[in-house]
C-alpha cells in the first residue's frame, strides 16, 4: 500500500471511532436526560437521604443520586410500598428501603405480577456515614431487611465476601444472576424485578451513578 493510501485509510479508520464514539456519548445522554415533558414517572421509596440530609434542612437535600435521576425522571416519593402507593405507576425504585410491613409486601409482589417493574438495591452491609446513633429509626438501617421477599422470587442474598467489601452477592435457579451474583434480573408474572446486591455506589461518583439509569432504562423496555 502507497504511503497516501495507507493515510487515507489511516484517517477513515480514525474517523469511524470518533463516530463510534460520539454515538456511544449520545446514546448515554439520551438515557440520562429527557426534557421534563417527556420523562417518565418514578417511584421512589429509601432510608437513604438522597431527597433530603440527615438534618432535613432545606440546604441539605438534593443528591447527586437525586440529581441524576431527576434528569430522566418525575421522581415521586413514597413513604410504603403498598397498593395505595403504588397504584396508577409502572417503575419503582426500592433503595435500600426499610422493612416494610407484611401486608405491602404482598401487595408488592401483586404489582409487580401484574406488569410493575421494580428496581430493588438490597445491600447486605451498608456502609454510609450517619451522624444519627445507631437505633435512630431515621438511620438507615445497616442491612436489607429481607422479611421473605428474596426468597418468595427464589433468591438469597448473601453478605460481602471480605470484611472489607461493601456489596453482596445473590443466588438463586429462578432468575438471570449477573456479574458474580452482583445483579439478578427477575421475570415475574407480567412484571419485572432487578435486584443490586448493595446502594453504596448511590453515594459514589457519576461512573458509578451510570448502573442505576442503565438497570432503570432496562426495566423500561418490553
Amino acid at each position: 500500500m502507497s504511503r497516501r493510501r495507507w493515510i487515507a485509510a489511516a484517517a477513515l479508520v480514525t474517523g469511524l471511532g470518533a463516530v463510534t464514539a460520539l454515538a456511544v456519548r449520545n446514546d448515554r445522554s439520551s438515557i440520562a436526560a429527557q426534557a421534563p415533558e417527556d420523562r417518565p414517572t418514578l417511584a421512589l421509596l429509601t432510608s437513604l437521604p438522597l431527597i433530603f440530609g440527615e438534618s432535613f434542612g432545606l440546604g441539605g437535600g438534593g443528591s447527586a443520586a437525586l440529581t441524576r435521576l431527576e434528569q430522566r425522571y418525575n421522581v415521586v416519593p413514597i413513604g410504603v410500598a403498598d397498593a395505595a402507593s403504588l397504584s396508577g405507576q409502572r417503575l419503582l425504585l426500592l433503595a435500600h428501603p426499610r422493612a416494610q410491613p407484611a401486608a405491602a409486601l404482598v401487595e408488592l409482589d401483586r404489582w409487580v405480577r401484574d406488569g410493575g417493574r421494580l428496581l430493588l438495591l438490597a445491600d447486605p452491609k451498608l456502609d454510609w456515614d450517619s451522624e444519627r446513633p445507631m437505633g435512630d429509626r431515621l438511620r438507615p438501617p445497616p442491612a436489607f431487611a429481607d422479611t421473605g421477599l428474596l426468597a418468595h422470587w427464589g433468591l438469597t442474598l448473601h453478605g460481602p465476601a471480605t470484611d472489607a467489601a461493601s456489596a453482596g452477592r445473590l443466588s438463586g435457579s429462578t432468575c438471570d444472576i449477573l456479574r458474580d451474583g452482583f445483579i439478578a434480573r427477575c421475570r415475574i408474572g407480567a412484571g419485572a424485578a432487578t435486584i443490586i446486591a448493595d446502594a453504596d455506589f448511590l453515594n459514589g461518583e457519576s461512573q458509578q451513578l451510570d448502573l442505576l439509569i442503565d438497570e432503570l432504562a432496562g426495566l423500561e423496555r418490553p
